[in-house]
């Protein structure tokens, strides 16, 4: 980000005439609190509902019950820089209080946790990664700004970058899978959705780029768990992603709750200071995640919420969200000379450069015409939210070739979530409508297909022997959704053991028992584990949490409406007891084969259950005629690929490279670009991808970025595990 010189000086001007409390107040974000009916703290309520002791009823009857506090006072005084809110009239008093009523007129920044969607959800991010489609990815977040700017939203929490290699976290479901070349593509696409479109403030919000930095690599999966690791695997894996969003643009970085490598990323100055803003010359702000300058002194590397406030500041980080620690002592800290005043103001300048680009000074306020505006979702967005979810969609296997079906297939649709529309959105969905959403069984109404429903099993609940009987005997294909619900993914919702929840493998196991052709569709929020489904499933969709049209969107592709054409962004396994799992691993001295000394499980073997980049379609494809030419500064990669079946259809080429001796052990297979085609039934092309030689190097442990001379390899296929493979040797 770069203001021009006439902002900057309206910047330092406005930051001169502060005193030391209106500095801090800016550092300030107040979280929304809720008074009055109930006698706890919200934070012990929410944990008295999580074990129980409070009902999900009564949790909704004392929510009704209580008002919201946004800290009309403290803005007034101004002692508040920014807060959460969706109200957009609201918003509007907020900033009426913030502008008129203070004495500098600083306006607030607004801010929302928008994952995949404001109103119109689209899939969550782990399937639209799927799409391998950057043009779809930046249209689906200015879809989401949009919707988000109407109700006074100027700052997304979104998006979410973290690489996650661990199908046991919750929070897989929120970001773009295991891969750093993919993630760093939708990175860049999602920051010019959110912010580029400038004809106009209603059109574009502050991107804020979460969660910095590891939080996926947190230890056994579990949610806010400690990270170790090595420069070069930070450098290689985790960081390029957030690298490629600073490089966009991105305004914004959310600091993450873990610690790395034993000092919390919140108080962290290695990679806040010295990588992000000194290395990657970023100058925007720095938000804490929620409460997580406390949660320093839980860790055990501050003393107490003086000495974590201290710190946080110290290491780069501008904003505290929710604690007010540094509203109660930051202040004394710069009187008692423990932290300088410039640090403050490092901090305020980044703050106000955001709100001065936002254009917040000269339009604080939202519209009232605009408050409205999607309040009835407007058909082009319906019609993106469904292309999003068509091409989320991964056909794992269609051994017997039962799909498409016909439109007049006799069809017993099986499985709970098939009517459950308010599980279609996944995860971090905030603000939707359940009047929007369309489960599978409303799709298939909406096609008006030959079927009937039994619900017969979910995630939860009972499994009911005589509705499976039934769809047994009613269907002549067999249509069975099961899965995951939205609360079985997310934050704070990892799971030890991600098979298919409940008893849905056991209707799985009497449906495939019956001889009947059974079409096994998944509705997840993360890569579950499928040793018996694939093994015993000739027909398997992976079919995410798609959004709000996530029935249409699967009813199209069961009838060849549409074809799939999505790719896996994250390996799937056999067995829990697998993870983490990830393609791009580097070689043991005893790589996995089905030998005893080598690199696997006596129970799992070295398998897995589908390979990332993995995705079938109706058709089928051929790749032959691998070339690699030398063209100075880059490689020139061309494939011939043809349609060698007899419908039209996308595949997503993809390349590989494997550096095959390095001074590190390097991947097996690193992604280095891809390219859609889409081809008529018996269609042959060239695809060219090109190769620079830039993106052939690596970091080693001394952070350097090196290339070095040697033997490499140059894959190109339909996925990671079936390439055509040419061997070159390269001097730099």
């Amino acid at each position: 980000m770069k203001l021009e010189k006439t902002a900057e000086a309206f910047v330092e001007e406005l930051l001169g005439k502060m005193t030391l409390e209106e500095k801090i107040g800016q550092m300030n974000q107040a979280s929304v609190s809720l008074v009055g009916g109930f006698d706890v703290p919200f934070e012990e309520l929410i944990e008295m509902v999580t074990d129980g002791r409070v009902s999900q009823e009564k949790f909704e009857e004392l929510m009704r019950t209580s008002e919201r506090d946004y800290h009309e006072d403290d803005i007034r005084a101004g002692l508040v820089g920014s807060v959460m809110c969706q109200d957009p009239e609201k918003v509007n008093e907020l900033q009426h209080i913030a502008v008129e009523e203070t004495r500098l007129g600083i306006p607030l920044l607004i801010g929302l946790d928008v994952i995949h969607g404001f109103r119109s959800i689209y899939p969550i991010a782990l399937a639209e990664a799927c799409a391998f489609d950057e043009n779809l990815f930046e249209r689906t977040a200015r879809m989401a700004t949009k919707e988000s700017r109407a109700k006074g939203v100027n700052w997304h929490f979104a998006p979410m970058l973290d690489v996650a290699r661990d199908a046991r976290w919750g929070r897989v479901s929120e970001g773009p899978g295991e891969d750093p070349y993919l993630g760093s593509l939708f990175a860049r696409a999602k920051v010019r959705g959110l912010q580029n479109d400038r004809s106009c403030t209603d059109n574009y919000v502050a991107a804020c780029l979460k969660h910095y930095v590891a939080y996926g690599a947190c230890e056994a999966g579990r949610d806010y768990n400690t990270t170790t690791m090595s420069p070069s695997i930070l450098r290689n894996v985790y960081l390029p992603s957030f690298k490629a969003a600073v490089d966009e643009g991105a305004m914004t970085v959310m600091a993450s709750f873990n610690d790395l490598n034993g000092v919390p990323c919140t108080v962290n100055q290695y990679t806040l200071r010295q990588i992000l803003k000194g290395e990657y010359q970023f100058d925007g702000l720095v938000v804490s995640d929620a409460n997580a300058i406390r949660e320093c002194v839980i860790h055990g590397i501050a003393a107490d919420n003086a000495d974590a406030g201290r710190q946080a500041a110290i290491a780069g980080l501008d904003i505290d969200m929710g604690t007010n620690i540094y509203r109660n002592h930051l202040a004394d800290s710069v009187r008692e000379g423990l932290v300088d005043e410039s640090v403050i103001d490092d901090a305020v300048r980044r703050i106000l450069r955001v709100k001065k680009w936002l254009g917040l000074f000269e339009h604080p306020y939202v519209p009232e015409e605009l408050m409205h505006r999607y309040d009835t979702l407007p058909a082009e967005h319906v019609e993106l939210a469904r292309e999003a979810a068509e091409k989320s969609i991964v056909l794992l296997k269609n051994d017997d070739h039962v799909l498409p079906l016909k439109k007049d297939t006799k069809i017993a649709l099986v499985g709970a979530l098939a009517d459950m529309p308010e599980e279609v959105v996944g995860s971090w969905a905030l603000s939707w409508q359940p009047e929007d959403c369309v489960s599978l069984k409303m799709g298939l109404e909406n096609k008006k297909a030959n079927f009937e429903y039994f619900r017969c099993a979910g995630p939860e609940g009972d499994y009911n022997e005589d509705e499976v009987a039934q769809a047994i005997a009613y269907g002549e294909v067999i249509v069975a959704l099961v899965g995951e619900t939205t609360a079985m993914s997310g934050e704070a919702a990892s799971r030890a053991d991600i098979t298919i929840p409940g008893q849905q493998r056991r209707l799985l196991e009497a449906l495939q028992a019956s001889g009947k052709p059974v079409v096994v569709l998944l509705q997840n929020g993360r890569p579950l584990a499928l040793d018996w489904e694939k093994e015993h499933c000739p027909t398997l969709v992976e079919t995410w949490h798609l959004g709000i049209q996530m029935g249409n969107a699967v009813a199209n592709v069961l009838f060849g409406e549409k074809v799939p054409e999505g790719k896996l962004s994250v390996t799937m396994p056999l067995m829990t007891g697998q993870c983490p799992v990830y393609y791009n691993h580097p070689n043991t001295g005893r790589p996995g084969t089905r030998g005893k000394f080598t690199s696997r499980y006596l129970d799992a073997g070295h398998e897995i259950a589908f390979v990332f980049g993995h995705g079938l379609s109706y058709t089928t494809f051929e790749y032959h005629d691998l070339q690699v030419k030398d063209c100075g500064d880059k490689f020139e990669v061309s494939v011939s690929l043809k349609n060698t079946g007899d419908c039209k259809a996308t595949e997503t080429v993809q390349m590989y490279l494997q550096d095959v001796t390095a001074s590190l052990v390097r991947p097996v297979k690193e992604l280095k670009g891809f390219q859609k085609v889409t081809l008529s039934a018996g269609q042959r092309t060239k695809v060219m991808l090109e190769l620079d030689k830039t993106q052939m190097g690596f970091y080693n442990n001394s952070e350097e970025y090196v290339r070095e001379d040697g033997l490499f390899r140059i894959y190109v296929g339909g996925s990671s595990g079936d390439c055509l493979c040419e061997e070159i040797t390269v001097q730099f």
